[in-house]
């Protein structure tokens, strides 16, 4: 990025515009045209896998890093020039925060994009002071180690560092998916203070319309490459003012898969089950990702004295703030990480002859018995192709793979099974990651925040195919942020308050 751009908003062209991914038949966009002037706002809709994030990607100048075979068509043009000749010129903020968190220490790292675009060090770091105050992140030191975030705080950092960088185009992807309801605001406000004192151009990817409805001046509604018939169609549904768009195309958008404020997508209802039979327990549970490096070292948990139930056919839904230290409590209920104090027991019902312990559990006993979906798909993926994904628990038990059909198409994965996992848009991966682990058929799941990346429709699928598995006797336990969900779902609750700050909360 050149003196004479830094801190200029930025103008987006795209004439005819379309990529395809290497290995797919059908191009992730097609034909799009689009003209963004500088300093517009636009908040970019449309169903899960409409090339929302590959869009976003080339903006930033990042696509085809890896991707060799990758077809692009048409222009798409930053200021007048390929994106690729312009990095630094746009921030982007990808849906998975892990995959942008660089450094050790959370300062550094807030700073990394500044430093790579030669800002000078005084303004540096009263950039990322600044940053780091609008995101809610000032609380931490600068020394902090960026391993013991949670995936939330993760995401506020990456925020912080495309902030402190001052670039012309602001590109997020879901900004908000992992955050509590008051880090969503928070985060929202942070954002609209950062493009009111630079004027920088703004495009956001998020299912939910309503939390950046009033911030945007256009919303820009995508629609998938190609058709279920496979007729290639243009790639852009609707286009104009917020209030414009939601007034005339509501509904349709809605049957899109778009979050409409005010309309909640319909599920398959489920019956109010009873309380079923005890599968596991957490008692005084004391939980931590940090072990002592030496004998004697005492770490304070990031939560302690907990205790709950996990019962057949009931959902048992976690919540609380951001850093609570709720994917650590799910790790350790699910036996993949030790407690640091108190117990989890599993009862008969579901240890069945393997002990009471799950961390001690080995792999072909705990995959039958508890599944877990981590809160970064792309941690579960072990193969190339979809469909070789969904076969690896069936083949460790000795299985057949007939429910990995059933389980394509309930999670409208059929027409990617020959795909990479990881060219997956984040919805669709998502949405692998809960069929992997549903495809070894365990008593319990533990979902960490499994509607992330989802629009509403495929969100309503989702649920209520986990609605079913709970009328069939499944235990599920969801840590979620996402109220409609919890609300679906039923059951119990448990909610952990904040964690201390130098506990290591994930």
């Amino acid at each position: 990025m050149s003196a004479e751009t830094a801190g200029r908003p930025a103008a987006v062209s795209a004439r005819g515009w379309g990529w395809r991914h290497a290995g797919r038949a059908v191009p992730a966009v097609h034909g799009l045209d689009l003209e963004i002037q500088a300093g517009e706002r636009v908040l970019l809709l449309g169903a899960s896998g409409a090339g929302k994030s590959t869009l976003l990607h080339a903006l930033a100048g990042v696509l085809g890093d890896d991707d060799d075979g990758a077809d692009e068509s048409g222009s798409l043009l930053l200021d007048g020039a390929a994106p690729r000749g312009q990095r630094g010129r746009a921030g982007l903020m990808q849906q998975d925060p892990e995959t942008q968190v660089i450094l050790s220490r959370l300062g550094d790292d807030a700073a990394f994009g500044a430093e790579n675009l030669a800002v000078p060090r005084p303004e540096i770091w009263r950039r990322v002071h600044e940053a780091l105050e609008d995101v809610g992140l000032a609380g931490f030191p600068l020394d902090h180690p960026t391993s013991a975030l949670s995936g939330g705080q993760k995401q506020r950092l990456a925020l912080a560092g495309i902030l402190a960088m001052r670039p012309g185009l602001v590109l997020l992807d879901e900004p908000t998916a992992n955050l509590d309801p008051a880090g969503v605001l928070e985060v929202r406000d942070a954002v609209g203070r950062s493009l009111d004192k630079t004027g920088a151009t703004l495009i956001v990817v998020e299912h939910r319309v309503a939390v950046w409805k009033d911030l945007v001046d256009r919303i820009v509604v995508l629609q998938p490459g190609a058709a279920p018939s496979g007729a290639q169609q243009p790639a852009v549904l609707l286009d104009g003012p917020p209030d414009q768009v939601l007034a005339q195309a509501g509904r349709m958008l809605a049957a899109a898969g778009v979050w409409v404020p005010g309309q909640v997508p319909d599920t398959r209802a489920r019956r109010n089950a009873g309380t079923g039979q005890l599968l596991l327990a957490a008692e005084d549970l004391s939980v931590s990702r940090e072990r002592p490096r030496r004998r004697g070292q005492r770490i304070p948990p990031v939560q302690a004295g907990i205790s709950a139930e996990v019962r057949a056919g009931q959902a048992l839904t976690v919540t609380g703030p951001n850093g609570a230290g709720k994917s650590t409590f799910a790790l350790t209920l699910a036996g993949l990480l030790a407690p640091a104090g108190g117990k989890v027991v599993a009862a008969e019902a579901l240890a069945a002859g393997a002990g009471p312990d799950p961390f001690r559990w080995k792999a072909k006993h705990l995959i039958s018995r508890i599944g877990t979906v981590f809160q970064e798909p792309e941690h579960q993926f072990v193969t190339g192709r979809v469909l070789d994904e969904l076969m690896v628990g069936p083949r460790q038990l000795g299985r057949g793979g007939q429910v990995v059909d059933e389980l394509l198409q309930r999670l409208r994965l059929d027409h990617l099974a020959e795909a990479n996992p990881y060219t997956l848009s984040g919805g669709e991966k998502r949405r692998l990651s809960v069929a992997t682990v549903l495809a070894a058929h365990p008593r319990v799941l533990v979902l960490d925040e499994p509607t992330f990346g989802q629009d509403a429709c495929t969100w309503a699928e989702l649920a209520s195919f986990l609605a079913e598995l709970l009328d069939a006797g499944t235990a599920v336990v969801s840590v979620t942020h996402d109220e409609e969900f919890s609300a679906l779902l039923g059951g119990a609750a448990l909610r952990l308050g904040s964690a201390r700050l130098q506990a290591g909360a994930a």
